[in-house]
């Protein structure tokens, strides 16, 4: 059984800080592609991440295949820490993407 010291340095590795991000987006490296997971309709939907993919959770599988696996992928949902967020990231860990959910906020990044 993981102590709790190894279970929580697990657990943080599974996001990514949005300040990385912000900086990246700032330098045009442009490493990072924001997924958007929500499964609602557009008109819920209205808060969203500036230049993001949407792929919602329950269409993810048929979309994975157009994905460029150069790139890291930022995936975020409704706030960050909800088990859609880690169905979601658990897909992309299965197909050997390089992935994390958003830590924070769609506040913090708009």
């Amino acid at each position: 059984m993981l102590n709790k010291v190894e279970f929580l340095e697990t657990f943080l590795s599974l996001y990514i800080n949005h300040h990385e991000v912000l900086k990246d987006i700032e330098n045009g490296t442009s490493k990072y592609v924001f997924i958007e997971v929500r499964n609602a309709s557009k008109s819920v939907k209205k808060d969203k991440i500036k230049n993001s993919v949407k792929i919602p959770a329950k269409d993810l599988k048929n979309h994975l295949s157009n994905l460029n696996k150069d790139k890291i992928y930022v995936l975020y949902d409704w706030t960050g820490g909800t088990m859609l967020g880690k169905a979601a990231l658990l897909e992309f860990y299965k197909h050997e993407f390089e992935s994390y959910e958003l830590a924070g906020s769609l506040e913090d990044v708009g």
